[in-house]
């Protein structure tokens, strides 16, 4: 898993951004997926760091 750096807005979703590799490198989400994993999209636009992302499983967890 990667830790959010940023996060933006999309027509359809968001996209998250993060640091792999020394490359900046975006997954995005619509929001019926973001709705599926209990994820409140206004909460990952204002605090896109509180956040992980797992590639390989498109998906996204809170940090504890």
């Amino acid at each position: 898993m990667h830790n959010v750096t940023s996060s933006r807005k999309m027509e359809n979703g968001i996209v998250v951004f993060w640091e792999e590799n020394g490359e900046k490198t975006y997954e995005s989400f619509n929001y019926s997926e973001l709705i599926d994993m209990k994820i409140n999209a206004l909460d990952l636009l204002e605090r896109p760091k509180s956040y992980k992302v797992d590639k390989d499983a498109h998906t996204l967890v809170v940090k504890k």
